[in-house]
């Protein structure tokens, strides 16, 4: 996915495009204004083309970063507000109707003096189901309770593709777990791992308080807590080795998972979930599921109880009165992020009533919200990207004719879906009213835990989309070969009423949204899988020699930068989203060649095509994050942070030097040995 961060907002009035060439409104070119002229290209090339903005634009108080995310976020949340006011206001809503649920949801959600009047009283049943355990059969059927309606407590499960027969749908069952992001948190030596280490089992102590338990009991249970997380996370396998598909694909029978791990007996586990008759299963990491099994042995059932009640809350608590909600914001969102502060709650409302009902809502959202020729405009992109792609992979040197012909097949198949999908998800089943908000937000991850595991058994289903058109992100998906882009990432802000010109066009929605997800099925995971979607090595020997001689200079490169204080970035946790975002420019670079704008030479605001197209692809990465956000970042997600996914792949592009004039001995310049070129 091209966005690693939670959508957030801005206050920005509402950006509505339709299909008409010309430039913005706006009195200044959107590039142009947001150019630090104190900056040269050469040394920092993400902060010459959006410094100015962000002295402008500092990061709100409530946010963790600010950008373009932000401002286009804004925009769908804003519209989305409508949506949901406009239902919660009807009085005579049909019962069960798309209105009925989005208002009911939203209202509960606004409603914060009956939020805080029942404060976790909606939770007693669940607290009496865990007070009531004795024994180990216990743990595990809470533990499936807490999988359908809450997060994923002890390990991650779900019904997924199999990577290797992509036409069946499989159980998986990974290492997980854990409360931190990462294992990192809990075996750093760096004085801020410790400080967030300390104030975690501070945090954990007053949840327990929150619950009922005083102060010495609460300190107890949060100690008690620590170290059985901490024996989970020393089990479990760094996150850079996670991502080897080969290395994690342990399939084994039924029978041999419940032999391999006696004690977590699985049968109890799949029948609370309601999934019967599994005969296989895919592993990720045995050897963490082995540990787990002693775990449930060697510790009590009362600190597995805490786990669980800690779990349960932890994954809701947004959802409940302000005291419980503001106790995790301040760990998760504050000492790991460094926000300061929580956004407005009709702004957390709006966010979790698209998340539950994000289909209700796009049915609404597509038809009156983006214009019509969305869905042509991005396949004409996309298509444009596939094609020069094609021409690039026909005259690679380092990649044998044998394999060119099946990289070009898996080329030709990937599937685009692009705008909205043609049928919708049926959610008449999902319970939704106006008694309790949590029930409401329970219900609705129960309805979508139901909804994965009702596949088993059942022939994938590739017309399937994993988003909503309002959310503003795209995927690859690598089972099915396929990418994903929904209809609002033809917004861009500054364009009011107009279609921006095609440098713009080409690099943010050429080059880091198609160009960067076909791009995933040609990095250091996605060409490990053939053009059906299985894990299948379609290389020559030869040829995958010759391909991670080259993954492993970006690693290297990667593994120089220095995110924030002294932390450097983790190129190979990275390097399958930096292939991407280098893929990504270059295609998009190549695509943007073609058109009209850059074959007259066009000048816009002063600026070149090349110009333009480099500034845009700044502009698509157009996002201040805070340093602890940063941090959190480059310890437990594979995407490198917004600054390196621009200064990263423009320094390996001669284009990009000739265009801003880049010359040896500038920040940005690297060697021709240096210069990383893959796709």
């Amino acid at each position: 996915m091209k966005n690693p961060f939670v959508a957030l907002l801005l206050a920005v009035p509402a950006i509505i495009v339709s299909f008409s060439f010309g430039q913005s409104q706006s009195t200044q070119d959107q590039l142009v204004a947001h150019i630090d002229a104190t900056v040269r290209p050469g040394d920092d090339f993400f902060q010459y083309a959006n410094g100015r903005w962000f002295k402008e634009n500092p990061i709100p108080a409530s946010e963790a970063y600010n950008g373009l995310f932000q401002l286009i976020q804004d925009t769908i949340n804003a519209q989305i507000r409508t949506m949901c006011e406009s239902s919660a206001a009807l009085t005579n809503a049909e019962s069960g109707s798309n209105k009925q649920k989005i208002g009911d949801f939203f209202f509960t959600g606004m409603d914060s003096l009956t939020l805080n009047k029942k404060g976790i009283t909606d939770l007693k049943k669940d607290f009496n189901m865990i007070d009531d355990i004795n024994d180990i059969k216990g743990i595990i059927h809470a533990t499936s309770y807490i999988h359908t309606v809450a997060g994923s407590p002890m390990f991650t499960f779900g019904v997924e593709q199999d990577d290797r027969i992509s036409s069946k749908n499989a159980v998986f069952i990974l290492q997980g777990g854990l409360s931190l992001p990462d294992k990192r948190y809990y075996f750093d030596v760096d004085s801020a791992a410790m400080k967030i280490r300390k104030k975690f089992v501070v945090h954990v102590g007053s949840i327990f308080k929150i619950i009922g338990y005083d102060d010495a009991k609460a300190k107890y249970a949060a100690d008690n807590l620590m170290m059985l997380e901490t024996a989970l996370a020393k089990t479990s396998r760094n996150r850079e080795d996670t991502r080897d598909p080969l290395k994690n694909y342990n399939k084994m029978s039924f029978k041999q998972l419940t032999e391999m791990t006696p004690n977590l007996d699985w049968s109890t586990f799949t029948e609370s979930v309601g999934l019967r008759n599994v005969d296989t299963v895919i592993v990720g990491q045995p050897e963490f599921l082995t540990a787990l099994n002693g775990y449930l042995k060697t510790v009590s059932i009362d600190t597995w109880k805490n786990y669980l009640r800690y779990h349960l809350v932890r994954g809701i608590a947004a959802y409940l009165d302000d005291k419980t909600y503001l106790e995790i914001f301040s760990f998760y969102s504050t000492t790991l992020r460094g926000v300061q502060e929580p956004k407005p709650r009709w702004k957390r409302v709006v966010e979790r009533t698209d998340g539950s009902l994000g289909e209700l809502i796009g049915q609404v959202y597509m038809s009156e919200y983006l214009p019509k020729g969305t869905k042509e405009k991005l396949l004409e992109i996309g298509n444009a990207i596939k094609e020069v792609y094609a021409e690039r992979i026909k005259k690679l040197d380092w990649m044998s004719e044998v394999t060119k012909v099946k990289a070009l097949k898996k080329l030709s198949t990937i599937i685009m879906k692009v705008g909205s999908p043609d049928k919708w998800k049926d959610l008449s089943t999902m319970q939704v009213d106006r008694s309790s908000y949590v029930r409401n937000v329970m219900n609705a991850n129960i309805w979508g835990f139901h909804y994965m595991i009702s596949k088993y058994g059942k022939p994938v289903d590739r017309t399937e989309w994993d988003m909503e058109p309002q959310t503003y992100n795209a995927y690859y998906n690598p089972s099915n070969n396929e990418i994903c882009v929904p209809g609002c990432n033809i917004i861009i802000p500054g364009y009011e009423r107009k279609l921006a010109d095609d440098a713009l066009l080409y690099s943010i929605i050429g080059g880091s949204t198609f160009g960067h997800e076909i791009t995933h099925g040609f990095d250091d995971q996605g060409s490990k899988y053939d053009e059906q979607g299985n894990l299948n090595n379609w290389w020559t020997s030869e040829d995958s020699l010759k391909f991670y001689t080259k993954t492993k200079m970006i690693v290297k490169q990667f593994n120089e930068y220095i995110a924030v204080d002294s932390l450097h970035i983790n190129g190979e946790l990275t390097q399958g989203e930096n292939i991407a975002d280098l893929g990504g420019v270059i295609m998009g670079y190549e695509a943007f060649k073609k058109t009209d704008q850059y074959k007259n030479g066009e000048i816009i605001a002063s600026l070149n095509p090349h110009q333009r197209f480099f500034l845009g692809y700044a502009f698509a990465w157009m996002v201040n994050e805070r340093p602890e956000t940063i941090a959190n970042q480059v310890r437990s997600n594979e995407h490198s942070p917004a600054k390196f996914r621009v200064i990263g792949p423009l320094s390996n592009m001669p284009a990009f030097y000739a265009a801003f004039g880049i010359n040896q001995g500038d920040a940005m310049w690297r060697a021709d040995s240096a210069r990383v070129v893959i796709w």
